[in-house]
């Protein structure tokens, strides 16, 4: 047995007490930004660091809020016996208050 690891004689194992290491473990890292990097202090980790969002990701976040709620506009408006045309008479002016009312991105 070596460092506490394997066999404690290999007497009656059928190998001789070899011990390989495994070469595909990986090794987890501590994370911590060595001292005086990057303007961290001691022990400050990378909690630290933060990315500015992707616009064009807010965008289509935003754009994707305005179609959710034109399709439940859509939805109830066909419940109550609405046709297409009646319903899109009606989605276009939901659509332009609605651009106005979610919050913009500035460039």
């Amino acid at each position: 047995m070596y460092n506490g690891i394997g066999l404690q004689t290999p007497r009656g194992s059928g190998t001789n007490g070899n011990i390989q290491t495994n070469k595909f473990f990986i090794r987890s890292k501590t994370g911590k930004v060595a001292e005086n990097s990057r303007g961290f202090e001691g022990d400050q980790g990378m909690a630290g660091v933060t990315k500015k969002a992707n616009r064009d990701i807010l965008e289509h976040d935003r754009k994707r809020q305005i179609e959710l709620k034109l399709v439940v506009l859509e939805e109830n408006l066909s419940d109550q016996g609405f046709t297409e045309a009646e319903i899109g008479e009606r989605r276009w002016p939901r659509l332009g208050g609605l651009w106005k009312l979610l919050p913009r991105l500035r460039k």
